[in-house]
């Protein structure tokens, strides 16, 4: 746990020891039952315009609106009015959870409102319905149903984000888009650091990330008792049990607007979590740590040599956690670049389960890109975090992140020219050695050997090698994926896998962009070579459209246990690999084999000689002409001199 993070929970718990002492002899707060409201009872209502400092706002009841709360109850229809709501030009998103006392009494909290009443209408959600949160078991589901709310506007709390560049703001406003939220650049406050117990109109924040960046949803406190509080008046994201991380917030002003103006706050000091987001509102408590998932991101930018470290945590929610972690290893990486456009990044991550017994996840990868390298370069974590995160077959909550990135300006990327292999006849099991030849973007070309071992259950007959970059699609394949128009998410659903390890294991092994792979392609993807080893790519042959892909079907295909081991070979390299190409090979039995291997060395052979006596003729006729030419010499020579 980070120093600065105790030494702010010792803070809190003196705060909230004094405020313990000051509200022992108080009287206990009285509850105003929606039974007892009347049209025409005026009260007032606390918030926070500016800073810390609590104010109020003068409340008149209009009716209540049946069966229109979140679990089926009421709202009350209230009027809002006075010099603060002057000042904020109505009600504005970030007042949610405002507390509204009638007679003294604690009715609820302003939590919705009609966008054509010029912000001076609003709807208020009994406090009654609030405080059945705390009496929520964490593990069991309430079957809370949304209330019919239709024509009414929640007051959407406001996403406040502070810490990351303009660049990563951009990118986070549009992964959240997926939620519905909109997050707004905010500043820190000088008292951020220091926590403040809670009280009813204090603002609040539900956060989602914390540490060296802060994004989080700035309220309202509706009612606090000891260390328990309940604020919002309608749901953050109505995600049930929660861990959101609970802090204080500072606001700098309310910014007017055509729709509904809106708090700016910061996202202050820890003080707590937040363990229910329901219809009513949420709810927490102060002094709690909640769950969380660290992440590490070390980015360096070859160029300048500068260097960003981040450390966040954040909320251990499945749907959101892909989103949270890639927006923050954007900031970093774009922090260290400062410039956008093209760049070749090369990265590992590891990811830690909770589990200790569980293994962890680790990749290595090589990108490039000529637009912008900084969001390639997340890209694959988003993809394994969410397969690992919502995969169907268990949970696998995280404990921390790693991700270490180097980042350059240089394109680092390499051509596959051809490639040779021999011996082109083999049996099961024997090796193949293979030897690539690459050009390097404006760089000398260079080669790569490595083996390929045929596999022992390997089918006599044809058998096709394809040589490749390793973040290549097989042009066959790729073919058929444009012949039936499937997307990636397509793809990715039409995967099949056995279990989770079974999961984890093939993403851990997907090939790396960086490497040049050689694997068997395909049977039933019909190739036609043009000369046979002659190093030129293959062609596809026509052939009547399958129900699915072949390659789909079969690539991975399953045996009875439903796994089959897939054969292939890789090694690295210091580039990202381009283009593919494809060997034909006879695999025959060992006595066949050997026969054919003689035949074709006693061919090879029998070539060379007849090679040699084409050399040893052509020389001779060299050396002829040879001096044939110096005759007629001495002839002209003579010739001039009569």
């Amino acid at each position: 746990m980070p120093n600065r993070f105790k030494k702010s929970m010792k803070h809190l718990a003196a705060a909230v020891c004094l405020t313990l002492s000051c509200a022992l002899p108080c009287a206990a707060q009285e509850f105003l039952p929606v039974s007892e409201v009347q049209e025409g009872m005026h009260g007032y209502a606390k918030t926070v315009v500016h800073g810390t400092k609590i104010e109020t706002f003068d409340v008149d009841v209009l009716g209540v609106m049946k069966g229109k709360g979140a679990t089926g109850g009421d709202l009350v229809l209230v009027k809002v009015s006075g010099p603060v709501i002057d000042q904020t030009e109505g009600i504005a998103q970030g007042m949610s959870g405002s507390p509204v006392y009638i007679d003294g009494k604690l009715l609820g909290a302003v939590a919705y409102g009609f966008p054509q009443s010029g912000g001076r209408i609003g709807m208020v959600t009994p406090i009654g319905d609030m405080l059945k949160l705390w009496t929520i078991d964490d593990g069991k589901d309430t079957g809370l149903t949304p209330p019919s709310s239709k024509g009414l506007i929640p007051l959407t709390t406001p996403l406040m984000a502070s810490g990351y560049t303009p660049e990563a703001m951009d990118f986070l406003a549009g992964k959240m888009q997926d939620f519905h939220m909109v997050p707004f650049a905010s500043a820190s406050a000088s008292q951020d650091d220091v926590p403040q117990p809670l009280e009813p109109g204090s603002a609040v924040s539900a956060t989602m990330v914390t540490g060296d960046l802060k994004l989080g949803a700035v309220g309202t406190v509706t009612y606090v008792d000891g260390d328990r509080m309940v604020a919002f008046g309608h749901p953050f994201m109505d995600r049930g049990n929660t861990d959101y991380f609970m802090h204080n917030s500072y606001i700098f002003t309310v910014i007017p607007s055509k729709n509904i103006p809106f708090k700016l706050g910061s996202v202050g000091a820890e003080i707590g979590t937040v363990n229910q987001d329901r219809g009513a509102g949420i709810g927490g408590m102060t002094g709690k740590l909640p769950h969380a998932v660290s992440l590490h991101a070390s980015v360096t930018d070859e160029d300048t040599k500068k260097k960003e470290d981040l450390h966040v945590r954040m909320i251990p929610n499945e749907a959101l956690l892909p989103t949270l972690s890639v927006t923050s290893v954007y900031h970093a990486i774009s922090n260290a670049m400062d410039r956008k456009g093209q760049g070749t990044v090369d990265f590992t991550y590891t990811l830690y389960p909770e589990d200790m017994k569980q293994k962890p996840f680790t990749r290595s990868n090589m990108y490039w890109s000529s637009k912008d390298i900084a969001e390639r370069s997340v890209d694959e974590l988003y993809n394994v975090v969410r397969l690992l995160e919502q995969n169907r077959f268990e949970k696998y909550p995280l404990r921390s992140i790693m991700v270490d990135m180097h980042v350059t300006s240089e394109r680092k990327t390499a051509q596959l020219l051809d490639a040779s292999a021999s011996p082109i006849i083999v049996s099961p099991g024997d090796t193949i050695y293979v030897r690539a030849r690459l050009a390097p973007y404006r760089g000398e070309v260079f080669y790569k050997d490595l083996t390929f071992t045929v596999p022992k259950d390997q089918p006599y007959g044809d058998m096709i090698l394809e040589v490749r970059g390793g973040g290549v699609v097989p042009l066959p394949y790729l073919i058929q994926q444009q012949k039936f128009n499937l997307t990636d998410e397509i793809l990715d659903r039409i995967r099949t896998y056995k279990d989770f390890n079974d999961l984890h294991s093939r993403l851990m092994k997907e090939d790396q962009n960086n490497q040049v792979v050689v694997e068997i392609l395909d049977p039933e993807v019909s190739m036609i070579s043009k000369g046979e080893n002659d190093g030129k790519k293959a062609e596809i042959q026509e052939k009547k459209a399958p129900e699915n892909p072949d390659y789909l079907k079969n690539k991975d295909g399953l045996k009875e246990d439903g796994e089959k081991e897939t054969h292939k070979s890789a090694v690295d390299t210091d580039y990202v690999i381009y283009g593919d190409g494809q060997f034909t090979f006879k695999v025959l039995p060992q006595a066949e084999r050997d026969k054919a291997l003689k035949k074709l060395a006693k061919n090879k052979q029998q070539a060379t000689i007849e090679m040699s006596n084409k050399e040893k003729e052509t020389l001779e006729k060299k050396e002829e002409k040879s001096a044939d030419d110096e005759k007629p010499a001495e002839k002209t020579s003579v010739m001039i001199a009569l």
